[in-house]
């Protein structure tokens, strides 16, 4: 009985260490800002995207930016998480670009694209990296406990 119980603990501890693990990554990043950022992407890209019947929303020029900002912002939300040494830089490309989506994309997907983007941006822009210190001290924290 105590091999099987082991055995169907031993899966649940894989998933708290990796859990964990990941936890402590995301940490040391601006991640919700990043999440926002790309979020608001994808938001801008379906809003841009819109077929109603046989008025297509997007033409032109505006169709070129309906497909670039999105990207972009999507762009900007993963690097801001895999690099966070440049967070300042990408957070206030990601500000500007929300606020001309308003302009470029469909009233920047409705208001809603523009509103995550601003507040990811924000985040981002924002982020202060914790000392080497804090994080230390917490791991000891969290091992002893």
């Amino acid at each position: 009985m105590t091999a099987m119980a082991t055995t169907a603990s031993a899966p649940a501890r894989r998933v708290a260490r990796r859990w964990h693990a990941f936890r402590s990554w995301a940490k040391r990043r601006p991640f919700v800002g990043g999440v926002l950022l790309a979020l608001a992407g994808v938001e801008l890209f379906f809003s841009g995207q819109l077929d109603l019947g046989r008025i297509q929303i997007q033409f032109g020029i505006e169709g070129l930016q309906a497909t670039v900002i999105p990207v972009a912002m999507i762009a900007l939300g993963v690097l801001a998480i895999l690099m966070p040494q440049h967070h300042v830089f990408y957070g206030v490309i990601a500000l500007a670009l929300a606020v001309y989506a308003v302009i470029g994309v469909n009233l920047g997907g409705f208001m809603i694209g523009t509103l995550l983007g601003i507040i990811g941006g924000v985040l981002v822009a924002a982020y202060l990296a914790r000392p080497a210190a804090a994080v230390e001290g917490e791991k000891e924290a969290e091992a002893g406990a």
